[in-house]
């Protein structure tokens, strides 16, 4: 990747930060063995720390056996510190800090996914590589599902805020132990329930970050758990005559195409407005005597109901639909195969306590019970950021409009009840809260569109900080330079090694994006509009 635009930048805002505290390698290691043992934690049970230089392969306990791989290898050279803290009599969460020898001064906490249980190494060696001292958690279980939940609210709450904040507030503590010297900003890079995870930050614990990358977040979770989960109910199994056959979706895809794609003033595949796409799949409807390559009354009443919101027993919101444009990128896969979603987990032991309950049996009445219990408000619908607003936080909250798990048409909504509840029109809210809108981008990363945009290790195109999410942040805290489009970059076949395809500027909340004039691959031919 091109990074030498970025560097040169990232160097300057390190000005004046010491490549070593410890004056030579030798120093680092030293402290970094007897760190462990320096450490005041009297809830930890087991803490130990270890020198690992750049380019080692390091071991990764998976005791789920479903967090992925089983080792990585280290871009920097760091002190790792692991440790297993109790929160509650019956809880507790695994935790690793890792302190880059090369250390900015600056401090990132990582996020989790899913129903996860998984510490984000990927996150953490991002951050280090980049000189912060980074800290990720377990989120109070091991593992993608939710069995842990099951007869035991005190695992409920650390998956709701605990874990994420504990480990901020240890892994502050263990850094300012290590360096001898508090951090000068402090960061926040997740996405999916990450991005709920930020927005929990921000909502309840305003002092922990200075800056927060907010990505595709999960809020709204008890409503998202009961979307997700009523598509199976919705297709029905395989073979069900309400189910859409899987073959039938790049049709759907393409017909939403036809429809849609010029709206944004060029056809190229990529939807820069799914919010003003009003699809109606009529055309898709079996002539007599047809039976393939179309669609029965009841599957298109199927289809209707994927892009229609989901509404309660009184008529009220649950969830918004599905945005069009994400039938390839894995909308189908993950909700319309006649399987339950990995979500279901989540009613099955933390609502219902029942490890027997059959998603298939999910009513609209679960919806409510689900929303009316709200466990550890873990909806994260606070609109009032007031406070992270006023001890000078910053939030770049983004979300991939080709989203097939969580769909986009919830973040303006987010937006919206935040500027409605705090009484500030976008150019007020600018000052402190950005949204940006990335065409093309499946679930936190991939799809057709520009999708490189620094969100994460394997989307990272350049550390500019035009073209990249966190250093947009590091510069908005510290240069208070606010970012008011990100430059995305996507690569032919999706490979960096065989080249740059083309760049757009992402656009923020409420603009949107239109071509004009020109080369359509050159991001200079579009323009961001408001209407």
């Amino acid at each position: 990747m091109n990074l030498s635009i970025g560097i040169l930048y990232f160097g300057a805002l390190l000005s004046g930060a010491s490549a070593s505290l410890y004056g030579n390698h030798s120093g680092f290691e030293e402290r970094c063995l007897s760190l462990a043992a320096s450490l005041n934690i009297t809830t930890a049970n087991f803490t130990s720390s270890q020198f690992i230089s750049a380019g080692t392969t390091i071991d990764i306990e998976d005791a789920g056996g479903s967090c992925g791989p089983s080792s990585r290898t280290v871009s920097a050279n760091i002190c790792r510190v692991m440790l297993q803290v109790t929160t509650s009599s019956r809880s507790g969460i695994k935790m690793e800090v890792w302190l880059p020898e090369s250390w900015s001064g600056r401090f990132l906490s990582t996020g989790n996914g899913g129903l996860g249980g998984c510490i984000d190494y990927d996150g953490a060696d991002y951050a280090t590589s980049l000189g912060f001292a980074a800290v990720g958690t377990n989120n109070g279980h091991d593992g993608m599902t939710g069995e842990s939940f099951l007869d035991n609210r005190d695992v409920v709450e650390d998956f709701a805020y605990r874990a994420l904040h504990t480990g901020v507030v240890l892994g502050k503590y263990i850094s300012r132990t290590f360096y001898g010297q508090p951090h000068t900003k402090s960061y926040y890079l997740g996405c999916s329930t990450g991005g709920r995870q930020g927005f929990k930050e921000a909502q309840a614990f305003p002092d922990d970050f200075d800056g927060i990358v907010a990505g595709a977040p999960a809020f709204a979770f008890n409503n998202l758990t009961s979307w997700s989960c009523h598509y199976l109910p919705l297709t029905g199994p395989v073979g069900a005559s309400t189910f859409i056959p899987m073959d039938m979706w790049p049709t759907i895809h393409q017909d939403i195409l036809d429809q849609c794609d010029g709206i944004d003033g060029y056809r190229d595949g990529i939807l820069e407005a799914p919010d003003l796409c009003d699809y109606d799949p009529e055309s898709l409807r079996c002539a007599d005597g047809q039976t393939t390559g179309c669609l029965t009354s009841e599957q298109l009443q199927t289809l209707r109901s994927i892009y229609s919101p989901l509404l309660s027993i009184d008529g009220s919101l649950v969830y918004p639909r599905m945005q069009p444009g994400a039938e390839l990128t894995g909308a189908p896969q993950t909700y319309f195969n006649g399987q339950p979603f990995g979500a279901a987990d989540w009613f099955r032991y933390a609502i219902f306590g029942n490890s027997s309950w059959d998603p298939l049996t999910l009513t609209p009445d679960d919806y409510v019970l689900s929303s009316h219990l709200n466990l550890f408000n873990i909806e994260t619908w606070d609109g009032d950021l007031s406070q992270f607003r006023d001890q000078g936080g910053k939030l770049l909250h983004y979300h991939g409009l080709a989203d097939g798990t969580i769909s986009s048409d919830n973040s303006p909504r987010y937006y919206e009840h935040v500027s409605q509840t705090m009484g500030l029109e976008p150019e007020k809210l600018d000052e402190f809260y950005r949204y940006f809108r990335i065409s093309g981008m499946a679930h936190c990363g991939g799809g057709p569109g520009a999708t490189f945009i620094g969100n994460q290790p394997r989307n990272v195109a350049s550390l500019d900080p035009n073209e990249n999410v966190l250093m947009a942040m590091v510069r908005w805290v510290e240069a208070d330079i606010a970012p008011d489009t990100i430059l995305g970059t996507a690569y032919i076949n999706g490979s960096q090694t065989a080249g740059v395809d083309f760049r757009r500027r992402h656009c923020r909340w409420p603009y949107r994006n239109v071509y004009g004039a020109g080369d359509p691959k050159d991001e200079n031919s579009w323009q961001c509009i408001r209407d």
